[in-house]
């Protein structure tokens, strides 16, 4: 395996000679800008400047990127920092010399918040050179179950930053580190289920176009894994993403051939999503009769599944979650009454770490009773959910969109 060459950031370094900086000192005013820009100090320190003029750390986090470019009036490349792929992709305030218009404070906010977050899961640094052994991997699928822990409570929003940073070192560290046969698809794993967290954590901000890119990384990864729960989980992905393009049919084939192959016997907790995921798709295809097999299927089998030996990723899949799926097949069936009694029962159920999925499961159920022209309740039970707490912005749209309508049929039989 080839290893990165170390340079060392000779213009940064000029730099703090140019402006009279030690390294104390830059980190210093790093937290004083950040302070100014994001409404809290941040959290630099000289050992992170070191890294910086070593060559250590080529790209640092936007959270320390935004206020150096105010220090210095410089892009980062100005600065001699060096892009490591697309999670480098910078927002228009740092393209050009840097300025603080509303819009771009926004943006900053919200990567101060994913750098917030990134600490808060304890997501270091990954090695960018030399052999990865199995404490690496360890430590590399311990984050994993801290970021899938995040997205099952809390759901996209800024995950969606840290998860695709996270994605980019992971495959920074395939392509210049060295490692045996058995740490290679351990990496390819963990890149496959990276790549799905972040997957979803776009499909949440409603970014689609990027949820079925990192969705097609996944199935890539899994497939040089040669994992076969990974394979599935990428497949059954695509598929809902073929689902929220409007290809049912296809989603349809897609779990069909998932639910086919043989390791699913050993992953009871796969199978029964895969079920629950095909029965939406036939109801939106018109067969009933399939659905209410799948879904039936999907509770047989759930009742089997071992919850405490299941992936973390599964870990939203509690007979809550089989409840709220149901209400969504049964809605694209048109069975709206019996749909709501589910989503109903789903938020009697589920446990209060799933914030994401109450909101989720929320806002359907006032989408259901507004279906039925239950106005008033729709718009009684879009009121428990404030929009200030909700990360998904997809999830977002729909409370607001279920709200008004809610407002204004009632208003219209006054």
């Amino acid at each position: 395996m080839a290893t990165t060459v170390r340079q060392r950031n000779i213009v940064l370094e000029g730099l703090l000679a140019e402006y009279g900086y030690s390294h104390e000192s830059l980190a210093d005013e790093v937290n004083r800008v950040s302070a100014e820009v994001f409404g809290a100090p941040g959290r630099c320190s000289d050992r992170h400047v070191r890294r910086w003029i070593s060559g250590e750390v080529r790209w640092p986090w936007r959270a320390y990127l935004m206020p150096l470019a105010r220090i210095f009036g410089r892009t980062p490349q100005q600065m001699g920092f060096v892009p490591r792929g697309a999670s480098s992709a910078l927002p228009p305030a740092l393209s050009t010399v840097p300025s603080v218009p509303a819009q771009e404070a926004a943006v900053e906010r919200r990567s101060f918040i994913a750098v917030s977050l990134a600490v808060a899961l304890g997501i270091d640094q990954l090695p960018r050179g030399g052999r990865l052994g199995l404490s690496d991997v360890v430590r590399i699928e311990s984050t994993i179950a801290r970021l899938d822990a995040h997205f099952n409570g809390l759901g996209g929003g800024a995950m969606i930053e840290v998860a695709t940073d996270y994605l980019a070192r992971l495959q920074h560290a395939l392509d210049h580190c060295s490692y045996g046969e058995r740490i290679e698809r351990r990496l390819h794993r963990a890149v496959a289920e990276v790549a799905a967290c972040a997957g979803w954590s776009a499909h949440d901000c409603g970014w689609h176009e990027q949820a079925a890119r990192l969705r097609n990384t996944a199935l890539q990864a899994a497939l040089l894994a040669r994992d076969p729960v990974a394979v599935t989980r990428a497949w059954s992905d695509l598929a809902v993403q073929a689902d929220h393009a409007g290809r049912p049919a296809e989603a349809a084939r897609i779990n069909r051939a998932a639910l086919s192959e043989r390791h699913l016997h050993a992953h009871p907790l796969v199978a029964s999503l895969l079920h629950a995921r095909m029965a939406d798709c036939l109801a939106q295809t018109g067969d009933r009769a399939g659905m209410g097999r799948h879904l039936a299927d999907a509770e047989r089998v759930h009742d089997r599944a071992a919850p405490a030996g299941a992936p973390s990723w599964l870990a939203f899949l509690t007979p809550a979650e089989l409840s709220g799926l149901g209400a969504l097949a049964h809605r694209s069936a048109g069975h709206y009454a019996r749909a709501e009694q589910q989503a109903e029962q789903t938020l009697d159920l589920l446990a209060p770490r799933f914030t994401r999925n109450r909101v989720y499961y929320t806002v359907l159920l006032a989408e259901l009773q507004l279906a039925q022209g239950h106005a008033e309740e729709a718009a009684a039970t879009a009121g428990r959910m404030p929009i200030s707490t909700i990360a998904s912005s997809r999830i977002a749209q729909r409370l607001e969109h279920v709200t008004a309508a809610a407002a204004q049929h009632a208003g219209g039989h006054l």
